[in-house]
């Protein structure tokens, strides 16, 4: 989604590992989207960089889908980037492979300093009158389930991965609470809350795990946020609805740059203050574990393309 300076050489965003270690030597200008396109003439493999944000993102792929140069109708999309981590759910540098994509954007909110009294949150969802009003509008929620099978098989082929574990971040997740905030980076599944904000904080952490319970009907556990992730969605359900790309062929991997909350004693202003772009708590070895954990779901597809290119893998077949 974003990349810092150059594609390779310098400090690292997003796309660089992923550039240097897949080797994806040819430039496609690409002037309709975000940034050029890169690619590895020998393996099929098309790096894409979105951009920041749901419009971004949305608009980058549906430029991608829509270009006359590819035929992406058996093609496999693997979004990957850093994110919030709940500490409930992981801990830092650990990587989700995320089964729901829930939208944090589309409500209604009221300033924090004028919520009523009995509300737990000032954001209400589309078209209701208080927060997680019954029944969630069918027609007004952006929720994306990706396909189960595929999303197990991702994480039954990458949860045995080792993830580095360096002592300084060792030492930061201690001053965290939080059911698995100091165990060692590891590989999980749950639910990405996408939201263009940038929120953080202990009640945008309550707010966020019950929205994604009162979006998915209780059956998605919010686990990591990101930025992106439902406009990169919505533009790839509407190209599979005009037949142009394979829906159940998405996968999204979220990895833990961050906590979505202060460390202990500290304001959440002030953790805010401190959580800037290249500087989140865990950002390098972030970026290393998407790549760590997402290459070899890449390699695997690539490597068994004569079978992958028509039918899709599963965690029983493996």
């Amino acid at each position: 989604m974003f990349e810092i300076g150059a594609d390779t050489g310098d400090a690292p965003g997003e796309f660089q590992y992923w550039v240097e270690r897949q080797h994806l030597s040819t430039v496609l200008p690409f002037p309709q989207g975000n940034h050029d396109l890169r690619l590895n003439r020998q393996t099929g493999v098309l790096g894409v960089l979105t951009g920041v944000g749901t419009a971004r993102a949305a608009a980058t792929i549906m430029a991608l889908g829509l270009d006359p140069r590819f035929d992406l109708t058996h093609a496999y999309f693997l979004v990957a980037g850093i994110g919030g981590m709940d500490p409930n759910a992981g801990s830092l540098a650990s990587a989700v492979w995320n089964d729901w994509i829930v939208d944090g954007d589309l409500g209604y909110e009221i300033d924090a300093r004028e919520i009523p009294q009995d509300w737990p949150t000032g954001y209400v969802p589309l078209r209701k009158s208080v927060p997680y009003e019954q029944p969630a509008a069918e027609d007004s929620r952006l929720v994306y389930r990706l396909n189960p099978a595929l999303v197990d098989w991702a994480y039954q082929l990458t949860r045995n991965v080792q993830l580095p574990d360096p002592p300084e971040l060792q030492k930061l997740r201690l001053d965290f609470d939080g059911a698995a905030a100091q165990r060692p980076p590891f590989v999980l599944k749950g639910a990405n809350l996408s939201a263009s904000t940038f929120w953080h904080g202990q009640r945008m952490q309550d707010w966020a795990e019950s929205w994604v319970k009162y979006m998915t009907d209780g059956k998605g556990t919010y686990a990591i946020c990101g930025m992106e992730d439902t406009g990169t969605l919505q533009s790839l359900s509407w190209l599979g609805r005009a037949h142009k790309v394979d829906l159940d062929r998405v996968l999204v991997l979220r990895t833990a740059s961050n906590f979505d909350v202060p460390k202990r004693g500290q304001t959440a202003a002030d953790s805010l203050a401190g959580t800037k772009l290249a500087h989140y708590s865990a950002f390098l070895p972030s970026l290393d574990t998407a790549y760590r954990v997402g290459h070899v779901v890449v390699d695997d597809i690539v490597n068994h393309w004569p079978e992958r290119r028509d039918h899709l893998p599963s965690a029983k077949q493996e």
